[in-house]
């Protein structure tokens, strides 16, 4: 960390991180409660690291001609710190491995015809003409008149049972 930066002033004695760092000092073998200065300055600490991480990696960015920072910058700016990379890349690693495994889980199986599509798709095919599923063609949305003709006369016979 380079140079202290002020917090801003809607952050002044605001804690951040206070129930996490409070599990964390307990995990560690503090007291359950720990005192409130400890966790105020361990908030602080954290606090900051992560706006000066932030802003170096946003420098970073600066420097190589963009204006988003990206995960690049961040790998750039922790470069030095292998524990902290290493953490880094492992959590990267198991974000690409959960984003793989959701996939697996988002199949289209026995969804039918505007169902699979998408929502461009969907209001271009009401835009058509074509009805969607509660009957009614256009807008694409269900406007309660299923829900309104349940309550009146009661729900299908397929789902009444």
């Amino acid at each position: 960390m380079t140079e202290p930066r002020a917090r801003a002033a809607r952050h002044k004695g605001q804690l951040n991180f206070e129930k996490e760092l409070r599990g964390l000092l307990y995990a560690h073998g503090d007291d359950e409660d720990p005192l409130p200065e400890t966790v105020r300055v361990l908030d602080e600490i954290t606090t900051d690291f992560i706006i000066e991480t932030c802003h170096a990696a946003s420098r970073h960015a600066t420097l190589n001609g963009r204006q988003k920072v990206k995960l690049e910058d961040f790998k750039f700016v922790v470069r030095k710190d292998d524990r902290l990379l290493g953490r880094m890349m492992e959590l990267i690693g198991m974000e690409k491995e959960l984003k793989e495994a959701r996939k697996g889980f988002n199949t289209d199986e026995g969804k039918v015809g505007l169902e699979r599509t998408g929502p461009k798709k969907r209001r271009r095919a009401m835009k058509a003409g074509e009805k969607d599923e509660d009957g009614d063609a256009g807008d694409g949305v269900d406007d309660g008149e299923d829900a309104m003709e349940d309550l009146m006369f009661g729900p299908p016979a397929s789902v009444a049972g």
